[in-house]
């Protein structure tokens, strides 16, 4: 089998492009789509070195398949190789959010939209709750991790501890523990061995690493201050414009603290959103935000897209540019917290792609993200239970218990847990279960 042809710029654009479009799933499809696509049948990358990229963007804050493809992106074709593939990754989402956050806007009281909602957000609260164990089932390793794992949980569920700073907390316990017990923090399994037999792929083992992709003092200087002057720039013409107490403005330094935090992937983050962009600031209301994380499962994208929900519903209650532009206001509100987002993760690959990657494997480095990690089950366990508590007593335990949307929560637990159901499959059937009794009754 032979070495597959150079690949032009145009010809990776139009697969980017079509990815940006399939990428449902949640990281774990995503991934799965690539290799599919990139290792197996067009093999532009080997496995080992598909891995080698992923296990690097593991270790990062912020959503890995994204910065995947940003990554191998990068490797082919420079910096706006990365800069288009991981662009592509996100735009068809933030089209598509804009169009149903409008749609749920206008139309969410109709009762056709009401009950698919009504549905849907008891599968959402079985999703979180599957993702806690999906994660645990990897960090939770031994006694240490799962000590991590409830200690977090109390924090944030009986103290209500900001989530940054039980991050910082397990970032720490895991720095100090490599220095103890390197055996309890050490990262373990990673992704498999390769898999061989695909052929040779245009970027493959023995392949040298494009000069683009080593380090570079000076490289990684001009990345730095690349990155820098766009954040300044967008947060600069915010301020000037509105003023830094005004909306938009602490969006974007709010969503800039958040793309800092989400080691894990986006279930991590959301109590920290949760915390922010419900409790704090009062851009939305908590089951507003449960119907933005069920629009976000169903679309391509990652998952972390649910903040231009966020965004968008943010900039429409809050009016942003006026009560006559209502729209606008709230598709610029979207874009912004898109902007800034996503803004790091560019900088994480195109800036310290080639020295993280040089530091991989390194107890110091790697045993703070396994406490993080462990820590992120108790988060997430606290977000399940927060989004059962809306979804089951939807007006307070004062109101009547909902036995319907606790019923439909367990069946979606059973055929997650049991029957390996998919995101999109398990939604479409509960909201057609949730529209059935909204419509009866």
């Amino acid at each position: 089998m032979n070495r597959p042809d150079p690949v032009s710029f145009s010809e990776a654009l139009r697969f980017w492009l079509k990815l940006g479009f399939i990428s449902f799933g949640g990281p774990a499809g995503q991934i799965a789509i690539m290799h599919t696509e990139l290792v197996e049948r067009r093999r532009w990358i080997s496995e080992n070195r598909f891995l080698h990229a992923l296990n690097y963007c593991m270790l990062l804050p912020g959503p890995e398949a994204q910065q995947l493809a940003t990554y191998i992106g990068w490797l082919m074709h420079r910096s706006w190789g990365g800069i288009v593939a991981g662009a592509l990754f996100v735009l068809p989402s933030l089209f598509i959010l804009i169009a149903l956050a409008w749609i749920y806007l206008v139309f969410g009281d109709v009762p056709v939209m009401a009950g698919l909602f009504y549905g849907i957000k008891p599968a959402v609260t079985a999703l979180v709750l599957h993702a806690a164990h999906r994660i645990g089932t990897r960090a939770l390793k031994n006694r240490w991790m799962w000590g991590i794992a409830a200690a977090s949980f109390v924090a944030i569920f009986a103290f209500d501890t900001p989530f940054p700073a039980i991050v910082a907390a397990a970032g720490l316990i895991g720095w100090l523990g490599s220095k103890r017990w390197p055996q309890v923090f050490a990262l373990g399994g990673g992704h498999g061995g390769a898999i061989n037999g695909y052929g040779p792929a245009l970027i493959d083992d023995d392949t040298s690493t494009p000069n683009h992709a080593k380090f570079n003092t000076g490289r990684l200087v001009r990345a730095l201050a690349v990155g820098l002057a766009l954040w300044l720039l967008g947060m600069g013409a915010l301020v000037a414009w509105q003023g830094w107490d005004a909306t938009l403005g602490q969006m974007g330094w709010f969503f800039t603290k958040a793309a800092l935090l989400t080691f894990g992937g986006a279930y991590a983050v959301l109590p920290y959103v949760y915390q922010g962009a419900v409790e704090t600031f009062q851009w939305l209301s908590g089951p507003q935000m449960i119907d933005g994380l069920a629009l976000g499962e169903t679309t391509p994208g990652p998952l972390i897209m649910v903040v231009a929900f966020v965004g968008f519903v943010g900039g429409w209650n809050q009016a942003v540019l006026g009560p006559d532009s209502l729209f606008l206001g709230a598709a610029l509100a979207a874009t912004v917290v898109t902007f800034f987002t996503f803004l790091p993760s560019f900088v994480f690959i195109l800036a310290g792609g080639p020295l993280v990657e040089a530091t991989h494997g390194k107890l110091g480095f790697t045993a703070p993200l396994s406490a993080i990690t462990a820590a992120v089950v108790g988060v997430i366990l606290n977000l399940a239970l927060f989004f059962a508590y809306h979804v089951w007593w939807p007006q307070g335990f004062d109101v009547a218990f909902d036995a319907v949307s606790a019923a439909i929560t367990v069946a979606a637990a059973v055929a997650l847990f049991r029957f390996k159901t998919g995101v999109l499959p398990l939604l479409g059937a509960c909201a057609a279960v949730g529209l059935a009794f909204t419509l009866l009754r």
